[in-house]
């Protein structure tokens, strides 16, 4: 079975590596130790878990077993919730059984709406920008997810732009196909994407700037080459050129710019 990575557990992995502090307002000691060398070491397996699923109770015991004793450490599994019944089920246990005996059990940590909290102060999301974006990604399906964007969207304020392109990006990554992604989209900051190929609103909006300038680029460049070999370019052919948005059109016209007689025959048998 092929399982395919979302955009929430994607974002996860992201925020667990990036800023591990969020951890330690959601797992009580001695669960994690935030100095390491108070305790042992051990691993993250991190799910993202949309809806219930009962292929788990056998999937989610290699996720732990294999990297386990790959690395010779203990592994908690975490599951990443946003309703609350998912978070309800996930929670297990989940039991291998032959006959009456009990070979395996899996009890996930289970972070759901329930259980990671609701940011309420603005000031919080400056002081703990990772964890007001984490809960708001957890909460996104619940009642008051508007207010809590409305309340991350004005805590971000006080960040310089790139520090609040990545946080926003981040967070609408993690939203994934939820109603508040359209919400967060609007409060969105417009610089380049930290998340390529991922089609968001700031990538979107990169990459149409980036598409405008080359198209500009084209089409002045269209105008140097006629210039430069001394044809003189009338109004209507530079109007029409500066107002030619189809780059592959305007490809056409850069290489008949070259060998053409006259400016004015640079549209003839070219189709725009």
């Amino acid at each position: 079975m092929v399982h395919r990575v979302t955009s929430t557990h994607e974002t996860s992995h992201r925020v667990f590596q990036d800023h591990p502090e969020v951890l330690a307002r959601i797992f009580e000691a001695p669960v994690l130790k935030v100095d390491p060398a108070d305790g042992d070491s051990f691993l993250l397996a991190i799910e993202a878990q949309t809806s219930r699923a009962d292929d788990k109770a056998l999937n989610w015991p290699f996720y732990m077993a294999y990297p386990s004793a790959k690395f010779e450490l203990p592994v908690l599994l975490v599951a990443i919730c946003r309703k609350r019944s998912t978070a309800q089920w996930a929670a297990g246990p989940f039991e291998n059984r032959v006959g009456p005996w009990l070979s395996q059990v899996t009890r996930p940590f289970v972070l759901g709406p329930e259980s990671v909290p609701e940011i309420t102060d603005e000031s919080a999301v400056a002081r703990q920008p990772a964890l007001a974006t984490f809960s708001a990604i957890v909460h996104s399906e619940s009642r008051g997810i508007e207010a809590i964007l409305h309340l991350l969207a004005r805590g971000m304020r006080s960040f310089d732009k790139e520090t609040a392109g990545y946080w926003s990006e981040l967070l609408e990554v993690g939203l994934e196909n939820t109603p508040a992604r359209d919400t967060w989209r609007a409060a969105q900051k417009m610089v380049a994407s930290y998340f390529p190929g991922r089609g968001t609103l700031i990538e979107e909006t990169f990459l149409e700037g980036e598409a405008k300038g080359r198209v500009e680029g084209r089409a002045e460049g269209i105008l140097r080459v006629l210039e430069a070999r001394g044809l003189g370019v009338p109004d209507s052919v530079r109007e029409r050129v500066t107002a030619c948005t189809d780059l592959d059109l305007l490809d056409d016209l850069l290489v008949r710019a070259v060998t053409i007689e006259r400016a004015d025959a640079l549209f003839d048998e070219v189709a725009d």
